[in-house]
């Protein structure tokens, strides 16, 4: 058994099921799709079904190093940092497809964000579904199954991933990483269940504080003065997030790229790889730009989570607050705010999020929602 599933919380009937399946090959499915909201464990699942089925009694241990390194012969794995996954991206796991598997019985092909592909690029992609190569499984990640055509639906087996209970996650953080009961608990309901946003919360307290101060800001605003340096704060806090995410990770890969080339730590790249090496340099540069957008997302749905417990504790909801640590601030707030205008708030969150997605620059969509939340509704 592989033990990437140990990176699973909250899924067992899933665990089970998948198990199961890799463990009949003659009854295998050869195309999947895997459902569930942000943070819900899709590429997780992914990864560890796809170190099920290169195992089948060989060094398990070896191969779930590989399958988390993606530097196993038989594995692929399609992770985009762009808006939209290329067509040509697509075509080139098509025609990969069509190889037998070097070393294990299965060649796997893992197309992470599978709702990115336009109806054009799923339509490269749906031939291999129909007619996949006799040693060839296909796993697909989405949030929905209506995020993808139908053609490709009705090709797959589904697999639904709910959204982990706060204290089972809480529970993973304190095996798995070591952190404090309080921390565990406050990291994985501040996460809203999402399992990397936990750990990260869980083991960075630049993180944790990052994220304090976003909402100390926008509650605190008062004026349209207030509005605009929050704006201008939240949109640095979150350059700084997403930089120092994506750098210790870019480092990592790239050590661990030059040891897959062969090339030792402080040795010269030979010529005949430098192209690689820059291909390497601007998909990461790519990845940056993303992580800052994605780093802006978060922190609308981390203010999200706060005008909902705002609104809760307006209407007097019998509900967990997911920031009860902002219960004398939310208090404070709704004695000067009607909820109509905590409503106005949260629709103005789903408007930023959209101009952002129409490349409506992350400063000018925080400075129009906060000037929002500045407007003060009659008591």
């Amino acid at each position: 058994m592989s033990a990437l599933w140990d990176d699973l919380v909250g899924h067992d009937a899933v665990i089970e099921q998948m198990r199961q399946a890799a463990n009949r090959p003659n009854e295998l499915a050869q195309s999947w799709l895997i459902t569930g909201p942000a943070g819900s464990g899709r590429s997780l699942v992914a990864r560890a079904f796809a170190a099920e089925l290169l195992g089948e009694g060989d060094d398990t241990a070896s191969i779930d190093r590989q399958v988390r390194a993606q530097t196993h012969p038989d594995l692929t794995v399609l992770a985009t940092d762009r808006v939209l996954i290329p067509i040509d991206d697509v075509r080139e796991l098509v025609e990969m497809s069509y190889r037998s598997p070097t070393s294990s019985p299965w060649r796997i092909i893992i197309i992470e964000d599978a709702d990115r592909m336009v109806e054009r690029t799923s339509n490269v992609l749906l031939k291999a579904l129909e007619e996949p190569a006799e040693r060839t499984i296909w796993v697909l990640c989405a949030p929905s199954e209506a995020d993808v055509i139908p053609t490709i639906r009705s090709r797959v087996r589904s697999v639904r991933l709910g959204v982990p209970a706060v204290a089972d996650i809480a529970a993973m953080l304190m095996a798995r990483d070591g952190v404090a009961p309080d921390i565990a608990e406050q990291s994985a309901r501040h996460a809203q269940s999402h399992i990397g946003m936990a750990r990260r919360l869980a083991t960075s307290e630049e993180a944790r504080e990052r994220r304090a101060r976003s909402l100390e800001l926008v509650i605190g605003i008062r004026a349209v003065s207030d509005a605009v340096n929050a704006a201008a704060e939240i949109v640095s806090l979150a350059t700084d997030d997403a930089k120092a995410y994506t750098e210790s990770r870019d480092e990592s890969e790239r050590a661990e790229f030059l040891h897959a080339i062969g090339v030792a730590p402080g040795e010269a790249v030979p010529p005949a790889l430098r192209a690689q090496i820059r291909t390497l340099e601007e998909n990461q540069k790519r990845r940056a730009t993303r992580s800052l957008r994605d780093g802006i997302d978060r922190v609308l749905t981390d203010l999200e989570s706060l005008f909902r417990d705002i609104l809760v504790d307006a209407l007097g909801g019998d509900v967990p607050l997911t920031n009860a640590e902002l219960h004398p601030a939310i208090r404070e707030w709704n004695g000067r705010n009607q909820p109509d205008h905590t409503v106005r708030i949260l629709d103005a969150i789903d408007a930023a999020r959209h101009r952002i997605e129409r490349n409506v620059t992350p400063l000018l969509a925080l400075e129009a929602l906060f000037v929002e939340a500045s407007g003060v509704a009659s008591t």
